[in-house]
Parts: C-alpha cells; sequence; structure tokens
C-alpha cells in the first residue's frame, strides 16, 4: 500500500497539548508517557532532563529553580508554536520548581506525531524553546561553597 497523508492519523491532532504544568513535586516520566499515547502516533519522543552533579567545571551539591508567575503560560505559548509547525498528535511538558537533589527530574517533555522523525524534531524544538523562552531561573550550589544563578531553565 502506497503511503499517504490524507488519512486523518497523519494530521496534526486537533486539540494535542494534553499537559503544560510547572510542579513543586517530584515530576514522572510515566505521566508524560501517558500524557502523549496516540494511537495514531508512529512515534513518541521523550526528552527527561536530570540534575547532574557539575556544571562549569565544579561539582553541584544541589540547586533550585524557581519561575515567574507567567512561566506556564510560556510554556503553553511555545507548545501551541510547536504544535503549529509539526504534525503533533500528543504533547506533553512539565518543570519542577523549588529545591532538587542531584538526579531529581527538573524537567520532562513529551511529543508524539505520526512519524519517528517528526516526533524526535518536535521534541527537541519543544525542549530547546522552552530552556530559552520559559522565565524558570536555576539557582546551584557548589561544592566550594559558591553559587550561580543561571537564567531560563
Amino acid at each position: 500500500m502506497a503511503p499517504t497523508n490524507d488519512h486523518p492519523g497523519e494530521q496534526a491532532a486537533e486539540d494535542p497539548i494534553k499537559l503544560i504544568g510547572i510542579r513543586e513535586t517530584p515530576l514522572s516520566v510515566d505521566e508524560v508517557f501517558r500524557a502523549v499515547g496516540d494511537d495514531a502516533a508512529g512515534g513518541t519522543a521523550l526528552f527527561v532532563g536530570t540534575v547532574r552533579n557539575h556544571d562549569g567545571g565544579a561539582d553541584v551539591d544541589e540547586l533550585g529553580y524557581s519561575c515567574h508567575p507567567s512561566a506556564e503560560a510560556e510554556m503553553r505559548r511555545i507548545a501551541e508554536k510547536v504544535v503549529a509547525e509539526y504534525p503533533v498528535r500528543a504533547l506533553a511538558a512539565v518543570h519542577r520548581v523549588g529545591d532538587l537533589k542531584v538526579g531529581d527530574l527538573a524537567v520532562v517533555v513529551g511529543v508524539s506525531c505520526p512519524h519517528r522523525g517528526e516526533a524526535f524534531e518536535a521534541c527537541r524544538k519543544l525542549i530547546d524553546d522552552l530552556k530559552h523562552e520559559v522565565p524558570i531561573w536555576k539557582h546551584q550550589k557548589f561544592s566550594d561553597g559558591t553559587e550561580e544563578w543561571v537564567g531560563a531553565c
């Protein structure tokens, strides 16, 4: 059977943004994966950002995320841009705020599309734009007693 793009499953879903949130509680990869499940999706891409134990050559002990009150609305705006550019069947994005330890999940995003390439591209666009545009700030505490604020994600 020849591939065709006129099947409804090949198109973006009518309301593909399933989950957007800023959370003070631990994040769940399973929650995001369930939110982006779609029978018409042949590809689902997830990105999980975790707190690492180093940055810029220094050991990180812990960090805290804080955000502007508009952060969730900005996440939705970026999600809307992604679904306008790709044939997204379902999209989800959650970001943690508060104090986190090394290994904790800081951000989880997921996108499902009819095909894997579209899913990878849309997921990358989503996380990259969230990182650069959403007003979320990271306060890192280093092992040597110094600390640093880092802008947007």
